[in-house]
Protein backbone atom coordinates (compact mmCIF):
# COMPACT_ATOMS: atom_id res chain seq x y z
CA UNK A 1 0.00 0.00 0.00
CA UNK A 2 2.61 2.31 1.03
CA UNK A 3 4.42 1.60 -2.74
CA UNK A 4 1.71 2.10 -4.44
CA UNK A 5 1.02 5.57 -2.68
CA UNK A 6 4.62 6.71 -3.39
CA UNK A 7 4.22 6.12 -6.92
CA UNK A 8 1.18 8.00 -7.36
CA UNK A 9 2.60 10.78 -5.11
CA UNK A 10 5.28 10.94 -7.59
CA UNK A 11 3.44 10.82 -10.85
CA UNK A 12 1.34 13.60 -9.53
CA UNK A 13 4.73 15.87 -9.02
CA UNK A 14 5.39 14.82 -12.41
CA UNK A 15 2.37 16.03 -13.76
CA UNK A 16 2.56 19.49 -11.50
CA UNK A 17 6.68 20.02 -12.90
CA UNK A 18 4.87 19.37 -16.12
CA UNK A 19 1.90 21.97 -16.25
CA UNK A 20 4.28 24.97 -14.52
CA UNK A 21 4.97 27.52 -17.60
CA UNK A 22 8.06 27.92 -19.24
CA UNK A 23 9.93 31.14 -18.71
CA UNK A 24 8.91 32.81 -21.55
CA UNK A 25 4.99 31.82 -20.84
CA UNK A 26 5.71 33.09 -17.46
CA UNK A 27 7.19 36.81 -18.65
CA UNK A 28 4.44 36.80 -21.22
CA UNK A 29 1.47 36.00 -19.07
CA UNK A 30 3.16 39.13 -16.97
CA UNK A 31 3.23 41.77 -19.52
CA UNK A 32 1.00 44.85 -18.81
CA UNK A 33 -2.05 44.26 -21.30
CA UNK A 34 -2.48 40.63 -21.64
CA UNK A 35 -5.48 39.30 -21.06
CA UNK A 36 -4.79 35.91 -21.75
CA UNK A 37 -2.03 32.72 -23.35
CA UNK A 38 -3.20 29.65 -24.20
CA UNK A 39 -0.52 26.91 -25.03
CA UNK A 40 -1.63 25.31 -28.76
CA UNK A 41 0.51 23.19 -31.11
CA UNK A 42 3.95 24.64 -31.56
CA UNK A 43 5.32 22.97 -35.08
CA UNK A 44 8.40 24.43 -35.91
CA UNK A 45 8.97 26.67 -32.70
CA UNK A 46 10.11 25.16 -29.64
CA UNK A 47 6.48 26.63 -27.81
CA UNK A 48 3.37 28.58 -29.37
CA UNK A 49 0.82 30.76 -28.04
CA UNK A 50 -2.22 32.22 -28.56
CA UNK A 51 -2.63 35.51 -26.68
CA UNK A 52 -4.93 37.94 -26.34
CA UNK A 53 -3.99 41.91 -25.72
CA UNK A 54 -6.22 44.51 -24.37
CA UNK A 55 -6.21 47.54 -27.34
CA UNK A 56 -7.90 51.53 -27.01
CA UNK A 57 -10.61 51.25 -29.59
CA UNK A 58 -9.41 54.92 -30.44
CA UNK A 59 -5.61 55.62 -29.20
CA UNK A 60 -6.15 59.19 -29.28
CA UNK A 61 -8.74 58.73 -27.00
CA UNK A 62 -8.96 56.32 -24.28
CA UNK A 63 -12.21 56.75 -23.30
CA UNK A 64 -13.75 54.99 -26.09
CA UNK A 65 -13.20 52.07 -24.88
CA UNK A 66 -11.30 48.72 -25.23
CA UNK A 67 -11.55 45.52 -27.34
CA UNK A 68 -9.03 42.37 -27.47
CA UNK A 69 -6.35 41.82 -30.04
CA UNK A 70 -5.33 38.20 -30.91
CA UNK A 71 -1.73 38.02 -31.17
CA UNK A 72 0.00 34.62 -32.33
CA UNK A 73 3.25 33.97 -30.80
CA UNK A 74 6.12 31.27 -32.10
CA UNK A 75 9.09 31.34 -29.85
CA UNK A 76 12.67 30.28 -30.70
CA UNK A 77 14.51 32.12 -28.09
CA UNK A 78 14.35 35.67 -26.08
CA UNK A 79 17.76 36.40 -27.93
CA UNK A 80 16.67 35.70 -31.66
CA UNK A 81 15.64 37.95 -34.19
CA UNK A 82 11.72 38.93 -34.12
CA UNK A 83 9.36 38.62 -36.95
CA UNK A 84 6.40 41.03 -36.39
CA UNK A 85 3.47 39.73 -39.34
CA UNK A 86 1.57 42.75 -40.15
CA UNK A 87 -1.07 40.89 -41.10
CA UNK A 88 -4.07 42.77 -43.16
CA UNK A 89 -7.00 40.37 -42.28
CA UNK A 90 -7.88 37.37 -39.68
CA UNK A 91 -5.18 35.30 -37.87
CA UNK A 92 -6.82 31.81 -37.86
CA UNK A 93 -4.20 30.64 -39.89
CA UNK A 94 -1.30 31.47 -37.99
CA UNK A 95 -2.63 28.99 -35.45
CA UNK A 96 -2.27 26.35 -37.74
CA UNK A 97 0.80 24.23 -36.50
CA UNK A 98 3.12 24.01 -39.33
CA UNK A 99 2.22 27.71 -40.50
CA UNK A 100 5.52 29.72 -40.99
CA UNK A 101 7.02 32.68 -43.30
CA UNK A 102 9.72 32.69 -45.30
CA UNK A 103 11.57 35.41 -43.52
CA UNK A 104 11.14 33.87 -39.83
CA UNK A 105 12.41 30.79 -41.49
CA UNK A 106 15.34 32.62 -42.71
CA UNK A 107 16.57 33.62 -39.58
CA UNK A 108 15.57 31.25 -37.38
CA UNK A 109 13.06 33.78 -35.81
CA UNK A 110 10.47 34.16 -33.12
CA UNK A 111 7.30 35.17 -35.17
CA UNK A 112 4.58 37.74 -33.46
CA UNK A 113 1.55 37.49 -35.80
CA UNK A 114 -0.99 40.15 -35.35
CA UNK A 115 -4.56 39.92 -36.38
CA UNK A 116 -6.30 42.89 -37.73
CA UNK A 117 -8.79 44.92 -35.48
CA UNK A 118 -12.14 44.09 -36.79
CA UNK A 119 -11.48 40.54 -38.01
CA UNK A 120 -12.24 37.08 -36.49
CA UNK A 121 -11.28 37.21 -33.13
CA UNK A 122 -10.08 41.10 -32.88
CA UNK A 123 -13.48 41.94 -33.69
CA UNK A 124 -15.03 44.77 -30.80
CA UNK A 125 -17.96 44.11 -29.32
CA UNK A 126 -20.42 46.63 -29.77
CA UNK A 127 -19.01 46.76 -33.35
CA UNK A 128 -18.51 50.86 -33.59
CA UNK A 129 -16.89 51.31 -37.07
CA UNK A 130 -15.74 54.76 -36.35
CA UNK A 131 -12.61 53.14 -34.85
CA UNK A 132 -11.75 51.00 -37.40
CA UNK A 133 -9.11 53.36 -39.04
CA UNK A 134 -5.42 52.62 -40.03
CA UNK A 135 -3.76 54.59 -37.97
CA UNK A 136 -5.76 53.04 -34.96
CA UNK A 137 -4.58 49.77 -36.63
CA UNK A 138 -0.58 50.90 -36.59
CA UNK A 139 -1.07 52.25 -32.92
CA UNK A 140 -1.80 48.39 -32.13
CA UNK A 141 0.92 47.03 -34.37
CA UNK A 142 3.55 49.88 -32.05
CA UNK A 143 1.76 48.64 -28.89
CA UNK A 144 1.96 44.69 -29.57
CA UNK A 145 6.26 45.89 -30.49
CA UNK A 146 6.46 47.49 -27.35
CA UNK A 147 5.12 45.03 -25.12
CA UNK A 148 7.13 42.27 -26.96
CA UNK A 149 10.70 44.06 -27.10
CA UNK A 150 10.27 43.84 -22.88
CA UNK A 151 10.76 40.05 -23.10
CA UNK A 152 12.08 39.72 -26.91
CA UNK A 153 15.75 41.36 -27.01
CA UNK A 154 16.85 40.32 -30.74
CA UNK A 155 16.43 42.82 -33.94
CA UNK A 156 12.65 43.30 -35.41
CA UNK A 157 11.81 43.28 -38.99
CA UNK A 158 8.28 43.61 -39.95
CA UNK A 159 6.52 41.91 -42.95
CA UNK A 160 3.33 41.52 -44.71
CA UNK A 161 1.56 39.95 -47.81
CA UNK A 162 -0.99 42.22 -49.94
CA UNK A 163 -3.11 44.14 -47.70
CA UNK A 164 -0.98 42.98 -44.92
CA UNK A 165 2.48 44.53 -47.08
CA UNK A 166 0.26 47.63 -47.10
CA UNK A 167 -0.13 47.60 -43.51
CA UNK A 168 3.92 47.02 -43.07
CA UNK A 169 4.57 49.96 -45.30
CA UNK A 170 2.02 52.72 -43.33
CA UNK A 171 3.46 51.15 -40.03
CA UNK A 172 7.28 51.75 -41.54
CA UNK A 173 5.70 55.04 -42.28
CA UNK A 174 4.12 56.12 -39.14
CA UNK A 175 6.90 54.38 -36.43
CA UNK A 176 9.99 54.53 -38.66
CA UNK A 177 11.87 52.93 -35.61
CA UNK A 178 10.19 50.54 -34.18
CA UNK A 179 11.49 47.93 -36.38
CA UNK A 180 15.10 47.03 -38.09
CA UNK A 181 13.73 46.28 -41.30
CA UNK A 182 10.40 45.46 -43.75
CA UNK A 183 9.87 43.30 -46.07
CA UNK A 184 6.35 44.32 -48.03
CA UNK A 185 4.84 41.70 -50.28
CA UNK A 186 2.66 43.03 -53.51
CA UNK A 187 1.29 45.94 -51.66
CA UNK A 188 -0.75 48.20 -52.92
CA UNK A 189 -0.55 51.29 -51.80
CA UNK A 190 -4.17 52.97 -53.76
CA UNK A 191 -4.95 56.77 -54.56
CA UNK A 192 -8.07 56.45 -54.90
CA UNK A 193 -11.55 54.19 -53.97
CA UNK A 194 -10.95 53.01 -57.81
CA UNK A 195 -7.66 53.54 -58.34
CA UNK A 196 -7.33 54.08 -62.04
CA UNK A 197 -4.36 51.66 -63.14
CA UNK A 198 -5.39 48.80 -62.81
CA UNK A 199 -7.64 49.48 -66.18
CA UNK A 200 -4.88 49.97 -68.49
CA UNK A 201 -2.57 47.94 -66.53
CA UNK A 202 -5.04 44.67 -67.61
CA UNK A 203 -5.57 46.10 -71.09
CA UNK A 204 -2.08 46.78 -72.33
CA UNK A 205 0.66 45.89 -70.08
CA UNK A 206 -0.12 42.50 -68.39
CA UNK A 207 1.58 39.60 -69.81
CA UNK A 208 1.96 39.00 -74.02
CA UNK A 209 -0.62 40.54 -76.24
CA UNK A 210 -1.36 36.77 -77.30
CA UNK A 211 -2.51 36.86 -73.60
CA UNK A 212 -4.30 39.45 -72.95
CA UNK A 213 -6.24 38.75 -76.21
CA UNK A 214 -6.89 34.72 -75.22
CA UNK A 215 -8.80 36.40 -71.77
CA UNK A 216 -10.79 38.89 -73.89
CA UNK A 217 -11.38 36.22 -75.61
CA UNK A 218 -12.73 33.69 -72.48
CA UNK A 219 -14.71 36.85 -71.28
CA UNK A 220 -16.26 37.11 -74.93
CA UNK A 221 -17.70 33.19 -74.52
CA UNK A 222 -19.08 33.67 -71.46
CA UNK A 223 -20.62 36.80 -72.20
CA UNK A 224 -21.95 35.16 -75.39
CA UNK A 225 -23.63 32.42 -72.99
CA UNK A 226 -25.21 34.60 -70.23
CA UNK A 227 -28.35 33.78 -70.87
CA UNK A 228 -27.97 30.07 -70.44
CA UNK A 229 -25.26 30.59 -67.67
CA UNK A 230 -26.91 33.03 -65.51
CA UNK A 231 -30.05 30.97 -64.79
CA UNK A 232 -27.24 28.51 -63.23
CA UNK A 233 -25.13 31.05 -61.03
CA UNK A 234 -28.65 31.77 -59.44
CA UNK A 235 -29.67 28.52 -58.66
CA UNK A 236 -26.32 27.90 -57.26
CA UNK A 237 -26.78 30.93 -54.85
CA UNK A 238 -29.93 29.81 -53.83
CA UNK A 239 -28.42 26.36 -52.93
CA UNK A 240 -25.57 27.87 -51.72
CA UNK A 241 -28.24 30.75 -49.30
CA UNK A 242 -25.89 33.36 -51.28
CA UNK A 243 -27.54 37.09 -50.89
CA UNK A 244 -26.29 39.97 -52.77
CA UNK A 245 -26.90 43.66 -53.13
CA UNK A 246 -27.77 43.22 -57.42
CA UNK A 247 -29.70 41.35 -59.20
CA UNK A 248 -28.29 37.96 -61.01
CA UNK A 249 -27.20 39.31 -64.45
CA UNK A 250 -25.45 41.66 -62.94
CA UNK A 251 -23.77 39.64 -60.65
CA UNK A 252 -23.05 37.62 -64.06
CA UNK A 253 -21.34 40.29 -65.44
CA UNK A 254 -19.15 41.41 -62.14
CA UNK A 255 -17.91 37.58 -61.96
CA UNK A 256 -17.19 37.86 -66.11
CA UNK A 257 -15.08 40.95 -65.02
CA UNK A 258 -13.39 39.70 -61.76
CA UNK A 259 -12.50 36.60 -63.42
CA UNK A 260 -9.78 38.73 -65.67
CA UNK A 261 -8.62 40.10 -62.49
CA UNK A 262 -8.43 37.02 -60.61
CA UNK A 263 -6.52 34.85 -63.17
CA UNK A 264 -3.46 37.30 -63.82
CA UNK A 265 -3.53 37.77 -59.88
CA UNK A 266 -3.09 34.32 -59.14
CA UNK A 267 -1.02 33.34 -62.69
CA UNK A 268 -3.41 30.94 -63.86
CA UNK A 269 -3.66 30.86 -67.86
CA UNK A 270 -7.18 31.44 -69.82
CA UNK A 271 -6.16 28.79 -71.94
CA UNK A 272 -7.28 26.62 -68.80
CA UNK A 273 -10.89 28.14 -69.35
CA UNK A 274 -13.04 24.96 -71.57
CA UNK A 275 -12.95 24.35 -75.30
CA UNK A 276 -15.62 26.98 -77.28
CA UNK A 277 -16.88 23.71 -78.45
CA UNK A 278 -17.88 23.11 -74.61
CA UNK A 279 -21.17 23.00 -73.51
CA UNK A 280 -22.77 25.47 -70.87
CA UNK A 281 -22.09 23.31 -67.43
CA UNK A 282 -18.55 23.42 -68.42
CA UNK A 283 -17.94 27.06 -68.64
CA UNK A 284 -20.54 27.73 -65.76
CA UNK A 285 -17.99 25.48 -63.53
CA UNK A 286 -14.90 27.21 -64.99
CA UNK A 287 -16.78 30.99 -63.55
CA UNK A 288 -17.78 29.37 -60.59
CA UNK A 289 -14.45 27.29 -59.61
CA UNK A 290 -12.20 30.17 -61.05
CA UNK A 291 -14.35 33.32 -58.92
CA UNK A 292 -16.99 31.99 -56.21
CA UNK A 293 -19.86 34.51 -56.11
CA UNK A 294 -19.78 34.41 -52.20
CA UNK A 295 -16.87 37.30 -52.91
CA UNK A 296 -19.76 39.97 -53.84
CA UNK A 297 -22.50 38.06 -51.35
CA UNK A 298 -23.56 40.41 -48.58
CA UNK A 299 -22.35 38.01 -45.79
CA UNK A 300 -18.93 38.14 -47.09
CA UNK A 301 -16.07 37.83 -44.30
CA UNK A 302 -14.52 40.79 -46.07
CA UNK A 303 -16.67 43.87 -45.03
CA UNK A 304 -14.35 45.18 -42.60
CA UNK A 305 -11.86 45.70 -45.26
CA UNK A 306 -14.19 47.01 -47.94
CA UNK A 307 -15.35 49.47 -45.15
CA UNK A 308 -11.84 50.70 -45.24
CA UNK A 309 -11.56 50.49 -49.55
CA UNK A 310 -14.18 52.79 -48.78
CA UNK A 311 -12.55 55.55 -46.00
CA UNK A 312 -8.13 55.07 -47.12
CA UNK A 313 -7.21 52.33 -47.92
CA UNK A 314 -8.73 52.03 -52.06
CA UNK A 315 -9.11 49.22 -54.75
CA UNK A 316 -9.32 48.76 -58.12
CA UNK A 317 -11.92 49.62 -60.80
CA UNK A 318 -13.38 47.31 -63.84
CA UNK A 319 -13.72 47.97 -67.04
CA UNK A 320 -17.42 47.32 -67.93
CA UNK A 321 -16.66 48.10 -71.72
CA UNK A 322 -15.17 44.50 -71.93
CA UNK A 323 -18.50 42.82 -71.54
CA UNK A 324 -20.14 43.83 -74.82
CA UNK A 325 -23.50 44.33 -75.88
CA UNK A 326 -24.83 41.42 -73.40
CA UNK A 327 -23.86 43.73 -70.03
CA UNK A 328 -26.72 44.45 -68.06
CA UNK A 329 -24.44 47.23 -66.04
CA UNK A 330 -23.18 49.61 -68.40
CA UNK A 331 -21.09 51.53 -65.69
CA UNK A 332 -19.38 49.63 -62.98
CA UNK A 333 -18.37 53.09 -61.12
CA UNK A 334 -18.67 52.92 -57.11
CA UNK A 335 -19.34 49.52 -57.24
CA UNK A 336 -17.91 48.68 -54.27
CA UNK A 337 -20.64 51.28 -52.39
CA UNK A 338 -23.38 49.25 -54.21
CA UNK A 339 -21.97 45.71 -54.15
CA UNK A 340 -19.51 45.27 -51.37
CA UNK A 341 -21.64 47.07 -48.42
CA UNK A 342 -24.40 47.20 -46.53
CA UNK A 343 -26.46 50.54 -47.06
CA UNK A 344 -25.40 51.98 -43.69
CA UNK A 345 -21.32 52.22 -44.75
CA UNK A 346 -22.07 53.89 -48.12
CA UNK A 347 -21.82 57.60 -47.47
CA UNK A 348 -18.86 56.95 -45.83
CA UNK A 349 -16.10 59.38 -47.97
CA UNK A 350 -11.86 58.20 -49.48
CA UNK A 351 -9.69 59.77 -47.51
CA UNK A 352 -6.16 60.41 -49.37
CA UNK A 353 -4.20 61.11 -46.62
CA UNK A 354 -3.16 58.31 -46.44
CA UNK A 355 -1.61 57.75 -49.74
CA UNK A 356 -0.35 61.02 -49.77
CA UNK A 357 1.49 60.95 -46.44
CA UNK A 358 2.91 57.53 -47.20
CA UNK A 359 3.86 58.53 -50.65
CA UNK A 360 5.73 61.23 -49.34
CA UNK A 361 7.69 59.33 -46.72
CA UNK A 362 8.76 57.08 -49.32
CA UNK A 363 10.13 59.30 -51.46
CA UNK A 364 11.76 61.66 -49.05
CA UNK A 365 13.42 58.51 -46.87
CA UNK A 366 15.74 55.61 -47.29
CA UNK A 367 14.05 52.86 -44.66
CA UNK A 368 15.72 49.77 -44.86
CA UNK A 369 12.58 48.33 -46.79
CA UNK A 370 12.04 46.06 -49.02
CA UNK A 371 9.22 45.78 -51.48
CA UNK A 372 8.87 42.70 -53.87
CA UNK A 373 6.03 42.53 -56.49
CA UNK A 374 4.94 39.89 -59.64
CA UNK A 375 5.35 41.43 -62.55
CA UNK A 376 2.02 40.14 -64.09
CA UNK A 377 -0.07 40.86 -60.46
CA UNK A 378 -2.85 43.33 -61.10
CA UNK A 379 -1.60 44.41 -57.75
CA UNK A 380 1.66 46.08 -59.08
CA UNK A 381 -0.33 48.42 -61.11
CA UNK A 382 -1.13 50.26 -57.60
CA UNK A 383 2.28 49.46 -55.63
CA UNK A 384 5.45 51.57 -55.73
CA UNK A 385 7.38 49.71 -58.65
CA UNK A 386 6.52 52.03 -61.47
CA UNK A 387 7.05 55.58 -59.64
CA UNK A 388 9.41 54.55 -56.32
CA UNK A 389 13.27 55.48 -57.31
CA UNK A 390 15.92 53.78 -55.80
CA UNK A 391 18.75 54.67 -57.46
CA UNK A 392 20.16 57.20 -55.66
CA UNK A 393 18.86 54.98 -52.31
CA UNK A 394 21.04 53.42 -50.22
CA UNK A 395 18.63 50.88 -48.14
CA UNK A 396 15.19 50.88 -50.26
CA UNK A 397 14.95 48.40 -52.49
CA UNK A 398 12.40 47.18 -55.21
CA UNK A 399 12.02 43.76 -56.85
CA UNK A 400 10.01 42.71 -59.41
CA UNK A 401 9.67 39.06 -59.79
CA UNK A 402 9.65 38.27 -64.39
CA UNK A 403 6.24 36.68 -64.84
CA UNK A 404 5.25 37.02 -61.24
CA UNK A 405 1.98 36.81 -59.72
CA UNK A 406 0.22 37.79 -56.04
CA UNK A 407 2.43 34.66 -55.14
CA UNK A 408 5.98 36.23 -55.66
CA UNK A 409 8.05 35.82 -52.64
CA UNK A 410 11.77 35.86 -51.97
CA UNK A 411 12.62 32.17 -52.38
CA UNK A 412 10.91 31.98 -56.06
CA UNK A 413 12.79 34.96 -57.59
CA UNK A 414 15.63 34.68 -59.62
CA UNK A 415 18.83 33.23 -57.96
CA UNK A 416 21.07 36.69 -57.95
CA UNK A 417 17.98 38.52 -56.81
CA UNK A 418 17.25 35.70 -53.94
CA UNK A 419 20.48 35.92 -53.27
CA UNK A 420 20.45 40.22 -52.95
CA UNK A 421 17.53 40.25 -50.81
CA UNK A 422 18.73 37.34 -48.59
CA UNK A 423 21.77 39.13 -47.98
CA UNK A 424 20.66 42.46 -47.37
CA UNK A 425 17.99 41.37 -44.77
CA UNK A 426 20.32 39.09 -42.88
CA UNK A 427 22.84 42.49 -42.79
CA UNK A 428 20.08 44.45 -41.47
CA UNK A 429 19.41 42.35 -38.69
CA UNK A 430 22.50 40.98 -37.82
Amino acid sequence: MRRMFMSMLFLMLAVCTMAQDSEFCAKLKALDGVVSVTSIDNGPYSEKYEVFVEQLLDHKNPSAGTFHQRVVIGFRGFDRPNVLITEGYAADYATYPFYKEEITEMLEANQVFCEYRYFSKSTPEPCNWDYMTVDNSLADLHRVKEMMQKILSGKWLATGISKGGSTCTYYRAAYPDDVDASVAYVAPISRALEDGRHEKFLSKTVGSKADRDEMRSVMDELMRRKNAIAPMLDTFCVNHNLEFYVPVDQLYDLEVLELEFSLWQWGKSPKNAPKKYAGDVAWFKYLVDEVGPDYFSKDGSNVPFFYQTLREFGYYGYDAKKLGKNASLKSTKNYVRWVMVPEEMRDVKFDKTLYKTTCAYLKKNDPTHIFIYGQNDPWTASGVASWLDCSRKKNMRVYVQPNGSHFARIGNMPAQTKKEIISLVKNWMR
